[in-house]
């Protein structure tokens, strides 16, 4: 009875490459060393996983080798009792070319394959430095280590190989990873510094070919001429998101597109008939959104945050009550490690309630998000909304003392 050969079926799975992708790259090495095309198929690959083909021949097996940076033996395969390594290994060794040879032996030291396993060490300080962000541990931090992620990323695909499946993993991780770092150029009020950060992302996304890495890139796009108060182009970016095929898959990700949408419309004069429809379709696709395994970086949407980004909304046309309302569901069910976006939301009820002319409430409000905001965090869009309450409480001149002394006290913040 045969027994299947799980060493290589492991080694191709760290690697992530196919069947027919290592019948390619053996046939591939072959060429290189001999100048004659090999003709391994994956139906001889299925024979060495299957243990039909306990020992291939020196001429495919050593190609094999350096095809999966492994000996034969790590590879499960079983050497023949009477197998006559050194004449048979030299015979074929010497009937390659020596610079090809000796260009393998140089660069094997240095030049090795990513495999998954890889993919995952890197994916594994991308999940720490999201936490970083949640958890407000400083804005500028985060975005140089993400920099300077992306770039080991993009170096370990410079240097070393990878099937086109680890390819495009890491490309996908790399546009994540720098996404997340025009995310924290945008929460310093840092919207060109964003901006460059995104092309480099937009580059990683199309190589990786993968419709969520180009969604979350757009979407950053969309805060990035927000903050620019180019709100025209705003309107374009939620176009594209909603348009995306992930969008049209996975209502989660259409309903981020339309909310996108409705902020940018509602700033936009005389469309707000249309911020209605798409906060509307927003809530709907929302409500039509399952469990499912997603991307980390698209966790933030959730209840808490549709919530606070309808209030974005109907703050833009000037309906400052229902916006106090959403931030007030907002802060109730927002989780515990959004650390830096309590202190952000916080922030913008002050500014409804000031609106509202509850000023006393305001300062209170202003207060409490001004001391929830972690030391050091760098988010300027926290203090920026902050200094937008006091701006309200300087314009209604009220005399009272709780108001004058906030006002007083959160000039030292601002």
């Amino acid at each position: 009875m045969l027994e299947e050969n799980e060493q290589l079926a492991a080694r191709m799975e760290e690697l992530g490459i196919s069947q027919a992708e290592l019948a390619r790259q053996v046939n591939a090495e072959i060429e290189s060393l001999t100048g004659k095309l090999g003709r391994v198929t994956d139906a001889d690959v299925r024979r060495w996983l299957r243990g039909k083909t306990k020992w291939p021949q020196d001429r495919i097996r050593l190609p094999l080798e350096r095809v999966l940076s492994a000996s034969s033996q790590d590879l499960g395969f079983v050497p023949r009792k009477k197998e006559a390594d050194p004449l048979d290994r030299r015979t074929f060794l010497n009937a390659a070319s020596g610079s090809a040879l000796a260009l393998g032996a140089s660069g094997s030291s240095d030049r090795r394959r990513l495999g998954v396993n890889d993919v995952r060490r890197f994916h594994q300080e991308y999940v720490a430095l999201l936490r970083d962000d949640d958890a407000g541990r400083g804005s500028k931090k985060v975005e140089n280590l993400a920099v300077e992620l992306a770039s080991r990323i993009e170096s370990a695909l410079a240097v070393h190989t990878a099937s086109p499946r680890v390819q495009d993993m890491l490309h996908r991780l790399a546009a994540e990873v720098i996404s997340s770092a025009a995310f924290a150029s945008l929460d310093a009020s840092a919207p060109q510094r964003a901006r460059g950060h995104l092309d480099r992302a937009l580059t990683f996304a199309g190589l990786s070919g993968d419709s969520e890495a180009m969604f979350h890139v757009w979407n950053h796009m969309f805060l990035t001429s927000s903050m620019r108060e180019n709100h025209p182009e705003a309107v374009a970016g939620a176009a594209v998101m909603k348009r995306s095929s992930v969008a049209r898959r996975d209502p989660l990700y259409a309903s981020l597109g339309h909310i996108r949408n409705a902020n940018g419309l509602a700033r936009v004069p005389a469309r707000r008939s249309e911020a209605l429809r798409a906060l509307n379709d927003a809530e709907r696709a929302f409500t039509r959104a399952n469990e499912q395994q997603r991307p980390e970086w698209i966790n933030f949407y959730d209840g808490s945050e549709f919530n606070a980004l309808s209030s974005f909304v109907w703050t833009a046309l000037g309906d400052h009550g229902r916006a106090e309302y959403c931030l007030h569901r907002t802060l109730a069910t927002i989780p515990g490690e959004m650390v830096r976006n309590r202190a952000l939301y916080t922030a913008h009820l002050a500014v409804a309630q000031a609106k509202q002319g509850e000023l006393e409430l305001a300062c209170a409000t202003g207060r409490r998000a001004y001391t929830l905001l972690p030391s050091g965090s760098g988010s300027r869009r926290t203090t920026n909304t902050l200094a937008a309450t006091r701006k309200v409480l300087i314009a209604s001149g009220s005399k009272t003392a709780e108001v004058v002394e906030w006002i007083e006290e959160s000039a030292q913040w601002i």
